[in-house]
């Protein structure tokens, strides 16, 4: 007797396979427990049924009944990538023609095209830098005048409204862009390219329009006074661009420039994905391993060394070519010694000394930060949830950016104002904007060094400032505001990243951790330097939020320019994660499940190895013949209520046989490119000449294969028949349908397949398992949860 936990959720008329592909939803609501009796098995399932989410009122839905139960099922579409290639004739007949001499050029082509994206990664980092630099100067120089022009005569009010109106001016341009030209720009982009490296295709993701929007759009935030970095959009951009530059051409602009033909497929597509988004970690942090890392920990399946090489090609040239143009901007031309968007500073090896009774306070510290993290995320969740349901129009979205953004800057402005923390402005300050306020002359307000400047330079002033620089009612009072204003902006409609808001939050407590122990032990003031506990904040912070590790670690490393600090940082990361993951998913994967992408993760759940690919596969399964009447494929391919994407391809075996003898599997794209083209057996008799449909036709369709809609097939043309021999492949992955799921889950997610066709022990279709149907199983609070996928 098995127990498994069902809960209702979202479906999807948008099918991958022929056997009915569905897409799950978490949401969150309270439980309604109860059990019932199912046939077949005789197994007792426990049912939780979950209320679903109200999302946009376009978006079509459903209700069905369970047992007397009402369940509004929402129709949300996501596709897989075809990450294993379709190795059919046509395909074959290529390989076999190219040389030796032919695929050294191929090998060298990706060279060239890594090198291409780290450079276009780094410049267009630049380019945001140095907007950011000059946007967000130029508003806190404005300000700054205004506020000591009024510190004197009175009337501090006139100040704040400036600073209010001038950061909701920024955030509004940000806002307006995303919602209403490229909604798919919205936030860090991290979670959808995770999903793009797993084997999931996410609408328009990786457009030139989104690169534009994301570009533009995280400028105004940053300079709009956002609690946001703009480091995570950057991991999107990179992306973005690896996607357009290794396609030679641009659907957006309709511009084939002829070049790069051979990678126009979702195989070659993904490998140069994940080099963009390491260009793009590169790029923010002047982390090239990290970058290799991020994209090894955080998204793609496959992996080899060659891959692996020319990712790191590709962040090495992305952090050479930021530093060669900020260098050049900064006056300094060959001076690369900025890194990253984000410069740390570099911690000296003598302030960075720390002692083996430290490691159990640094543990402690990473507790703190997963317990931080998790409220931060379970916060997050419920606000995105209550975004869901009530702030999803564009003009409501824009309208609550902007009143982030002014709540900010009120928040901001009071803080400084009722602060009496003045600090002496010394030689070795690093303030671009001491403000004096109340404070006496030579001094300046300390709490305006947190606020009245860009999250980076924040984090910096944490990190470097000499002891004494902050007291800790100020860090106290900035942790807990910003902690809240960060968490309130994350999900808003403008690009931005949670990477620097939760570095400042962590550098802020963590400076006050350092404090109080200089403060409460012994010689304190020597070995508890406070800008060593608050880079152990920051990685905890940092960690507790977005439960990354390995690359983390590496990154942080990077970022500060000395590995003294490599074990620490470790141990930190690897606590905060362990603590956090107990209370809650990380920020990304709570995004990710609430958008309802079926997610592989590493490995299926542990206690899965009863199920079976008879009980997850998805059947009956429309098959076609080798030899098939096109007025039969047209009426598959229209059929709008079960969208498939692969059809086995079967030769039967007894007319009073269901079941055919697999002998192939064929994608809806190639048959709708055979469709476009009049592939029929009838034509090819009837003209010798016709022109013989070669490999270049399908790429030249890629990615964006028409619709069966727009394909005319006269009555005549329904009576013909198509030969799919040539273009199928004919040596799909079978597996047993006695195959337990992990087997299933290990050879589904290393070979990056979109369809596993289940057989029987004559070779028989039985059933076909897809992403979809792997991603309904889950480890929950009740063991191993499966989403319960309504019949649409």
């Amino acid at each position: 007797m098995a127990n498994i936990t069902k809960k209702v959720s979202w479906s999807s008329r948008g099918d991958e396979s022929g056997g009915g592909e569905r897409t799950p939803l978490l949401n969150g609501s309270e439980e309604v427990r109860y059990s019932r009796q199912l046939s077949g098995d005789g197994g007792m399932f426990h049912i939780g049924r979950l209320s679903t989410v109200d999302l946009e009122e376009d978006m079509t839905s459903d209700e069905v009944t369970i047992d007397g139960v009402k369940v509004c099922v929402c129709v949300c579409v996501f596709q897989s990538l075809d990450y294993d290639n379709s190795e059919n004739q046509l395909f074959l007949e290529e390989e076999r023609r190219m040389s030796f001499l032919g695929f050294k050029c191929l090998e060298i082509s990706r060279w060239v095209i890594c090198g291409l994206i780290g450079f276009l990664t780094g410049l267009i980092a630049c380019c945001i830098d140095i907007a950011v630099e000059n946007l967000a100067g130029l508003k806190y120089y404005v300000v700054k005048q205004n506020i000591e022009k009024f510190t004197e005569v009175g009337g501090l009010s006139i100040s704040l409204i400036l600073w209010a109106v001038l950061n909701s001016a920024f955030v509004m341009v940000g806002a307006v862009i995303v919602a209403f030209f490229e909604p798919g720009a919205a936030g860090s982009g991290i979670p959808q390219i995770k999903c793009y490296l797993n084997g999931v295709k996410i609408p328009r993701v990786v457009r030139l329009k989104t690169l534009v929007v994301k570009v533009c759009g995280v400028i105004c935030s940053v300079a709009g006074g956002l609690a946001v970095g703009k480091e995570g959009p950057m991991i999107h951009s990179g992306a973005v661009v690896a996607a357009g530059v290794s396609q030679g051409r641009s659907t957006s602009l309709k511009k084939d420039f002829k070049i790069f033909e051979y990678f126009r497929r979702d195989t070659e597509k993904r490998d140069f994905v994940s080099a963009g988004a390491a260009a793009g970690v590169s790029a923010a942090f002047g982390a090239p391993v990290g970058g290799v890392l991020f994209s090894l920990e955080e998204g793609a399946s496959f992996w080899n060394q060659m891959l692996t090489w020319r990712i790191f090609f590709a962040s090495m040239i992305s952090t050479f070519t930021l530093n060669f143009f900020l260098s050049i901007y900064n006056n300094k031309p060959g001076d690369l010694s900025s890194p990253g968007l984000i410069n740390f500073g570099r911690f000296e090896s003598d302030s960075v000394a720390y002692n083996l009774y430290e490691i159990p306070l640094f543990i402690v510290m990473g507790a703190a930060g997963g317990l931080l993290g998790a409220l931060f995320n379970t916060l997050n969740y419920w606000l995105t949830i209550f975004r869901i349901r009530y702030v999803h129009r564009p003009c409501l979205q824009v309208m609550e950016a902007m009143l982030v953004a002014a709540v900010t800057a009120t928040v901001s402005f009071a803080m400084i104002y009722f602060s009496n923390d003045c600090q002496p402005l010394g030689p070795d300050q690093s303030e671009d904007y001491p403000l004096q306020l109340f404070c006496a002359d030579g001094e300046y307000n300390s709490m305006a060094t947190a606020f009245f400047n860009t999250p980076e330079r924040s984090v910096r002033s944490l990190f470097h400032n000499p002891p004494g620089s902050y007291n800790p009612l100020t860090l106290s009072l900035f942790t807990l505001t910003y902690f809240f204003l960060a968490c309130w902006t994350y999900g808003l409609t403008v690009s931005a990243g949670v990477f620097i808001p939760s570095l400042l939050i962590g550098a802020a407590w963590g400076r006050l951790f350092g404090i109080l122990l200089a403060a409460i032990t012994p010689n304190g003031s020597v070995w508890a330097v406070p800008g060593k506990y608050a880079l152990m904040g920051a990685a905890a912070q940092l960690g507790g939020i977005v439960r990354m590790t390995l690359s983390l670690t590496v990154i942080m490393v990077e970022a500060t320019g000395n590995v003294t600090y490599g074990l620490p940082i470790m141990l930190v990361l690897l606590t905060a994660k362990i603590v956090g993951d107990y209370f809650v998913e990380g920020l990304y994967d709570i995004h990710i499940k609430l958008q309802s992408v079926p997610f592989l993760h590493l490995e299926a759940p542990a206690t899965s190895h009863w199920l079976t690919a008879r009980e997850v596969m998805g059947a009956p399964v429309t098959c076609f013949n080798r030899i098939e009447k096109v007025g039969t494929i047209v009426d598959v391919l229209s059929n709008t209520s079960t969208n498939h994407n692969g059809f086995p391809v079967v030769v039967p075996v007894a007319a009073s046989d269901d079941l055919g003898k697999i002998c192939g599997l064929i994608l809806r794209s190639q048959l709708i490119v055979l469709l476009k083209h009049k592939v029929f057996v009838e034509l090819a008799r009837s003209r010798l000449t016709q022109r013989k449909l070669q490999l270049k036709d399908f790429r030249d369709a890629y990615p964006r294969f028409p619709p069966i809609q727009s394909i005319h097939v006269s009555q005549d043309e329904r009576e013909c028949m198509m030969d799919l021999t040539e273009f199928m492949n004919p040596t799909p992955y079978t597996v047993p349908q006695e195959t337990s799921l992990p087997r299933v889950f290990k050879l589904f997610r290393a070979l990056g397949l979109r369809h596993l066709v289940v057989v029987d022990s004559e070779n028989r279709v039985v059933g076909l398992v897809t992403r979809k149907d792997l991603a309904r199983y889950h480890l929950g609070k009740h063991g191993l949860e499966e989403m319960q996928l309504a019949q649409t």
